[in-house]
């Protein structure tokens, strides 16, 4: 039996060389691309959480792979419909978000690996959203980097695009390239299998898989059909003239000021040089020059483009004519807006893009100017005003009173987490020092909920909290917790601020870091090994085996409790969420053995 990596290597290539992929099927039988899939699922936060049915990824097992290989070998396996429940969205309204059963999630998890295996080296370099190594900060980035000069921008939002997949349109886009109709027909099952609401049926006529995560790789090959279309035929229709022309009037001013200063009249020629500061070294108005640039993150795309308003307006119905021709989609009339790249600005991820002016800054050996026209990128000051009233009451920064329970380093950390998260995603804006007020306002919350909790005042919370500490750029003061531990281990360190607030002109993705890449392989192909073993970590036993999964470590620490029961010391000693045992001991950890669960969460994981 090949290893996952063997498959998904011979499939990658295929892709790369533009072949068609073939018996597709018979990958389905190969246990190690579902532990593989396992190996990335398992640590998901909504592992845990049952669909339509009882089942989660507790109780995992080789032998469900079996079944699940078996079911798919006779073509008996059906996909289960999706249990629908609603979240709230920034502006008010509900987003439907759709629960899959355990089963479901790891074999759309195996189909999404052979999907992204062969497309990605097809998929566009303009298409960002969902893709290995790629994310918001490389699409920011790609503006950023190419798209300086542009004067009108071209904010397309397609109308409810993810519930607007045409499923004919998306197999036939498949079949192209995917010579196998088992697969397709396993494919066009799941886009069909509907949904529960309120425990009542629902077909599905349209839209990607609810909650599934083949979603996202599938909604890029559909939309890899209008990357293509961008990157042929309007890129190329829209792109024209090596350079612009020069600025008569600009050379004209120029070579005055510089007459004035051979002839000794330097007042005359800093007159001069002053309206030359001021006008556009090219002509703007170029009618034989023209760029059209593009990026995309999911259904969010952006167009930058030189030239007049009036071709600006052309593209944009010719990107709605093709969306609605070929892909049966439509551009969202409220959202899909031209706006002047100098006057005004585009929304974009989060972000405003401007473009840039400052006359005044010049390069120091070439004398040009090095900013104007290209592109900048901003925090938008509501994003910060709606982040600070998170954390204040009457106007006033206030306490928390959801934390006081929690110990003093949960508490700092639980601070850091929500204004580091915030600081990283937008470390790329040219305003990033506005969060000096959010740190403002969170560092008085945190006072004043660590002072609520001790019953004391904020100046002796911020003696007892206060410290340094070094940065790459200068040191910083922050507030910081230190939890000494027994048996020689490293202190726990928690901290508040301690963050330069500088704009960084690149960004690394996380899953870029291969520290983190390293750790998260490791913490994968351990759990499997485990597995492997077919070896109860309790009694010893070999028969029966399967994975207690709990959600998170703090859940071991079940208040009370007089006596920790053998399996929570182990999980607790190997600082790990599973525990490979057999069903004999699972059934006795669920039966009570100490459950280190709320109620709510040993009724998720405690049905087979």
């Amino acid at each position: 039996m090949r290893s996952a990596e063997t498959v998904l290597s011979i499939i990658r290539e295929r892709g790369k060389r533009g072949l068609p992929l073939e018996d597709i099927y018979r990958q389905f039988y190969n246990p190690e691309l579902y532990l593989m899939a396992y190996g990335r699922l398992y640590a998901n936060k909504g592992a845990l959480t049952p669909g339509s049915t009882p089942e989660t990824v507790d109780r995992m097992s080789l032998a469900k792979i079996e079944q699940l290989i078996d079911d798919l070998r006779h073509e008996r396996y059906r996909w289960t419909p999706v249990r629908r429940t609603y979240v709230a969205k920034k502006n008010g309204r509900l987003r439907a978000l759709g629960l899959p059963t355990w089963s479901d999630k790891l074999l759309q998890e195996v189909i999404r690996l052979i999907l992204e295996a062969y497309y990605e080296p097809q998929f566009s370099s303009f298409s960002h959203g969902f893709r290995p190594g790629r994310g918001c900060h490389t699409a920011l980035t790609s503006i950023t980097d190419n798209w300086s000069g542009t004067k009108w921008f071209i904010e397309g939002d397609i109308s409810q695009y993810f519930d607007t997949i045409d499923h004919t349109v998306l197999l036939t886009i498949l079949g192209e390239k995917l010579k196998d109709n088992r697969f397709l027909r396993l494919l066009s099952n799941l886009l069909r299998a509907g949904y529960l609401e309120d425990w009542k049926y629902h077909r599905t006529l349209s839209g990607s898989p609810q909650g599934g995560v083949v979603s996202p790789i599938l909604s890029n090959i559909y939309l890899d059909k209008f990357d293509a279309f961008v990157e042929q035929v309007l890129i190329p229709e829209y792109t024209r003239g090596a350079k612009r022309r020069p600025n008569l009037h600009y050379e004209a001013l120029r070579a005055q000021a510089n007459r004035r200063k051979r002839a000794g009249k330097r007042k005359e020629a800093q007159r001069l040089w002053t309206q030359v500061q001021h006008l556009p070294s090219r002509d703007p108005h170029d009618p034989d020059y023209r760029r059209l640039k593009y990026v995309r993150y999911a259904d969010d795309t952006l167009f930058g483009f030189i030239g007049p308003k009036a071709e600006a307006e052309e593209i944009k119905g010719k990107i709605a004519n093709w969306l609605r021709e070929n892909l049966k989609l439509s551009l969202s009339l409220e959202k899909t807006l031209i706006t002047n790249a100098s006057s005004d600005m585009a929304h974009f991820l989060g972000y405003e893009i401007v473009a840039q002016r400052a006359n005044e800054k010049h390069n120091s050996q070439s004398g040009y100017r090095t900013v104007n026209g290209k592109m900048g990128l901003r925090v938008p000051a509501e994003v910060i005003q709606k982040r600070c009233t998170r954390y204040m009451r009457k106007g006033v920064p206030a306490h928390r009173n959801e934390l006081i329970q929690d110990d003093d380093y949960t508490i700092i950390n639980r601070y850091q987490a929500e204004y580091r998260s915030l600081i990283q995603y937008y470390v790329l804006a040219i305003n990033v020092s506005w969060f000096h007020q959010l740190h403002w306002v969170m560092q008085a919350s945190l006072l004043r909920t660590l002072a609520r909790k001790h019953r004391t005042s904020l100046k002796a919370m911020a003696e007892k909290f206060r410290a340094t500490t070094e940065t790459p750029y200068e040191r910083l003061s922050c507030l910081e917790i230190v939890v000494e531990r027994a048996n020689g281990k490293k202190p726990l360190v928690a901290q508040f601020g301690g963050i330069p607030l500088r704009r960084q002109e690149k960004a690394i993705l996380t899953d870029l870091d291969p520290i983190y890449s390293q750790q998260r392989g490791r913490d994968r192909n351990e759990l499997i090994k485990r597995l492997l073993a077919e070896k109860c970590e309790l009694c010893g036993s070999h028969t029966n085996i399967e994975v207690h999964h709990i959600r998170k470590l703090a859940d071991l620490r079940e208040k009370g409790r007089k006596e920790k029961p053998r399996w929570v010391k182990k999980m607790a000693q190997r600082r790990r969420k599973t525990l490979i045992v057999c069903a004999n001991c699972h059934e006795n950890i669920h039966r009570g053995d100490g459950k280190p669960q709320t109620r709510k969460t040993s009724l998720e994981s405690g049905v087979r």
